[in-house]
């Protein structure tokens, strides 16, 4: 019976254990985003643009969506292209139509919370066939003070506006 009690004992202990220390591990959740691109009035073919995770050091993490869904004009987006071509990324799931001259298309952005106020950045690349090429259209810092102001954009791109979906 006393054996009975300390193995009873001991398997209680090994789960309190257990417990307490899955209780201080934390694993990183994820936010989601509502973007608003608004493009900026201006002639020609439909943009494509690619949104972008980017470290503190300006270095591409992930993409987190693709305006534009004919891979034949990914390469035209130059920047992103070097980053996600050679990384084999997962591109049909993340890629949604173009959008064109004074349109706005609404979009739904995940990334890890534990990137906030980290130094990350959400970079906006653009390009519009045969026109120039913008490796920084627009770009947002994810702070938690200013992640939901409006920013504005240097190219095909006018302002990009976040709210937490």
């Amino acid at each position: 019976m006393n054996r009975i009690i300390k193995r009873t004992a001991s398997i209680f202990g090994l789960i309190l254990v257990l417990f307490c220390t899955s209780s201080f591990v934390q694993t990183p959740s994820t936010v989601s985003y509502k973007c608003m691109i608004q493009m900026a009035n201006y002639s020609g073919e439909k943009a494509y643009v690619a949104v972008s995770l980017m470290d503190a050091s300006g270095n591409y993490v992930k993409t987190l969506y693709v305006q534009g869904n004919d891979p034949e004009w990914f390469p035209d987006l130059k920047n992103w292209w070097a980053f996600s071509h050679g990384k084999k990324e997962d591109i049909d799931a993340l890629t949604g139509a173009t959008v064109g001259n004074g349109e706005r298309n609404i979009i739904s952005l995940v990334f890890d919370s534990s990137q906030i106020d980290k130094g990350y950045k959400i970079r906006f690349e653009s390009a519009v066939e045969n026109q120039k090429y913008y490796s920084v259209d627009a770009e947002l810092e994810l702070n938690s003070a200013t992640i939901s102001n409006k920013v504005d954009g240097k190219g095909y791109v006018r302002y990009i506006r976040m709210i937490p979906n």
